[in-house]
């Protein structure tokens, strides 16, 4: 079975548009590095990393230093699919953050986003 093509994209190219989407609706790129850290595990340097790699979004995840425990109270549509209904493991994982980083836009406080 041919894989998703957000598996071969790069995070790099995805990243400025998340980026993009928040400033829109007034808020920050600190906001949305944090809710990766939050997510993934990964911290201002290993993002970095990953950023200068162009690492591949299936690698993102697959190398994401600490999965949050607390993803999985993540719930709701994203792409007109329910997130925690998606069986496969790195396309879940991929919308979760697509699913925080709509929250943001939407001016969701942080902490609400956080699951805290």
């Amino acid at each position: 079975m041919k894989k998703p093509r957000i598996y071969t994209m790069s995070f790099a190219s995805v990243y400025p548009l998340y980026i993009q989407k928040a400033e829109k609706k007034d808020r920050t790129k600190a906001e949305v590095d944090e809710i990766i850290f939050w997510l993934t595990g990964y911290d201002e340097a290993s993002l970095q990393h990953v950023l200068d790699q162009e690492i591949d979004f299936e690698t993102f995840f697959a190398q994401a230093p600490a999965m949050n425990p607390n993803a999985s109270l993540i719930t709701g549509v994203i792409c007109g699919y329910r997130v925690e209904e998606i069986e496969d493991k790195v396309m879940q994982q991929v919308r979760y953050l697509d699913k925080l980083i709509d929250e943001l836009a939407k001016g969701k406080t942080m902490e609400k986003i956080l699951r805290k």
